[in-house]
């Protein structure tokens, strides 16, 4: 778990990718929008993306209102309801 506020959960998934195919890795980031009872895993360039956002964001020491502002860009575009988590 990386983040957990009364807002939002992020979980980083980090898979290493088979053996043979490169050093990439696969994975991303799974986002839990607690009001709105929503997740959302993103990957590839759009969790990229959130990566250097929180990256940049972590620089400048945010308080928890603007960390979760921040990711609730990435969390409004949800559209998994969650069930059970």
């Amino acid at each position: 778990m990386l983040y957990n506020s009364d807002s939002f959960a992020v979980v980083s998934f980090d898979v290493p990718a088979p053996q043979g195919e490169g050093p990439l890795n696969r994975g991303g980031y799974e986002i839990v929008d607690k009001f709105a009872r929503k997740e959302i895993f993103i990957q590839g360039a759009l969790a990229e993306s959130f990566k250097q956002g929180v990256q940049a964001l972590i620089e400048t020491g945010p308080s928890e209102e603007e960390m979760d502002s921040f990711i609730e860009r990435f969390a409004s575009l949800s559209q998994q309801p969650l069930v059970l988590h």
